[in-house]
């Protein structure tokens, strides 16, 4: 559990280290994309502005200073025959109002940039923004501030721009928006100062476009990354359930084997003692200990050789028609004599005389294996519950038990060859780990299956299906 563990905590480790990777490079290259794409339009708009300058002799904001050149002669007028100061702040707000609509509405540069955009091949559409920064209306001698912005006054009281601003290009409001040129101008009647930025509601997806190489890259790499880790892991924890299994195999197989071999071996002398010789008695009941033990330890045997044979060849089967419910009767019958009527068999069969074509040897151990792990793998009296019907075109076995039961997550695994679950996994039980996967072969090699339905302390339920003839 713990390698299990420091495997998995390494794992996701480094896919989050991966992925960090990732952003900070896909977002190095956003910020290098979004730098690129708001330098083109800085170079192309200083082209577009310097067009203008020499062949119309225009920045685009002519007719927007004479129509506010006008507009400030009668603003100055009104505001200096007004007394209150509130009246007087109503004014300013009124001037700042209308004369922010007339550069918006007077100015040609945005047509001019649009139209000089789309002969350069690159897109055309933006939204534009002009931030007056500072308005002011003269009268002679007289000058009336109306606005100024806390940048620019901080700008003009010479105070250091905030961190990571430019101090030569005014700050934009929002982060797509692409500073072109501000605007300085002083006349008899007023005096202004004010920015104009360019604004692409599509760059986040230009950017997007252009970027979506190294990002779909990033991506299938975490994606591959995450999938090789997933198929190493889990070909790590199959390796160490198989290393699991070999290892109880062999201490299982190792006990079970020293069992009969002590016994044999204690018995033989028993046999040379002088007082055990005299005995004939003695004698007759260790012979049969021996004996006994010599067929047990020679069944251990051939089923691990048995096992063997199956893997290397195709397990064979002699198939003969039998009728079902007279086998399942004669393999009940000799189970409870066999064991002694070591467990309560209550069997309900109602197969309406449907015949199978079954190895009768075979198939008797496969239902023996299932009584004698009802028997082993029960810690009270032993009750068993056989029953077998026909469902569809299969005969049904089903075989039920009080027993131990079988956790969820050993389910899965108990047909595997040399698994035992954890709750049996130990010498109380005796066994290889065979039984169940001796069972599963069994079925499958006539044409049929078997499942469990179990619950810890609660017993288990085996279901046997075998096809039957029509």
């Amino acid at each position: 559990m713990k390698i299990r563990n420091t495997i998995l905590l390494f794992g996701i480790l480094s896919i989050i280290t991966l992925i960090a990777v990732q952003i900070i490079i896909v977002k190095g290259i956003w910020d290098q994309k979004d730098e690129m794409f708001n330098l083109r339009y800085r170079l192309y708009s200083q082209d577009a502005l310097s067009m203008m300058s020499r062949r119309w002799s225009t920045d685009g904001f002519d007719t927007a200073r004479l129509v506010v050149s006008r507009f400030s002669e009668q603003a100055v007028q009104e505001i200096l025959m007004v007394k209150e100061d509130s009246s007087v702040a109503k004014i300013k707000g009124e001037v700042l109002e209308i004369v922010t609509e007339i550069l918006n509405k007077e100015q040609d540069l945005s047509k001019f940039l649009s139209d000089y955009f789309g002969r350069q091949g690159i897109d055309k559409n933006f939204k534009y923004r002009i931030r007056i920064n500072r308005f002011d209306l003269i009268n002679a001698d007289t000058v009336i501030p109306v606005y100024m912005s806390e940048e620019f006054a901080n700008r003009i009281n010479r105070r250091p721009p905030p961190q990571g601003q430019n101090a030569s290009r005014p700050a934009p409001q929002h982060i797509s928006e692409i500073y072109v040129r501000g605007d300085r101008t002083e006349d008899n009647n007023f005096r202004w100062d004010f920015d104009y930025f360019i604004d692409f509601t599509d760059k986040q997806r230009v950017i997007l476009k252009e970027t979506s190489a190294s990002l779909g890259m990033g991506i299938l790499s975490i994606l591959v990354v995450v999938i090789l880790f997933m198929i190493t892991y889990r070909n790590l924890m199959e390796e160490k359930r198989l290393s699991d299994l070999k290892t109880d195999f062999i201490n299982n197989m190792t006990h079970e084997l020293k069992t009969p071999l002590s016994t044999i071996t204690v018995a033989g002398r028993t046999l040379e003692m002088p007082q055990i010789r005299s005995n004939d008695d003695k004698i007759l009941e260790t012979a049969r200990l021996i004996g006994k033990q010599s067929i047990h330890l020679n069944q251990l045997i051939n089923m691990i050789l048995e096992i063997s044979m199956w893997e290397r060849t195709q397990f064979q089967v002699e198939l003969k028609p039998v009728q079902i419910e007279d086998l399942m009767n004669d393999i009940v019958e000799s189970f409870k004599t066999g064991c002694g009527n070591c467990a309560a068999v209550n069997r309900k069969f109602n197969f309406n005389g449907a015949k199978a074509n079954l190895d009768t040897v075979y198939f008797t151990t496969l239902v023996n294996n299932l009584l004698s792990n009802a028997v082993k793998y029960c810690e009270t009296e032993p009750i068993i519950e056989v029953e077998g019907f026909t469902e569809e075109e299969n005969a049904v076995i089903r075989v039920a038990d009080n027993g131990i039961g079988i956790s969820r997550s050993d389910q899965k695994h108990v047909f595997d060859k040399f698994y035992r679950a954890s709750s049996g996994n130990i010498h109380k039980y005796k066994g290889l780990g065979l039984g169940l996967y001796y069972v599963k072969r069994i079925a499958e090699a006539h044409g049929g299956d078997v499942s469990v339905s179990s619950k810890p302390g609660k017993g288990s339920i085996f279901t046997v299906t075998i096809p039957y003839l029509n």
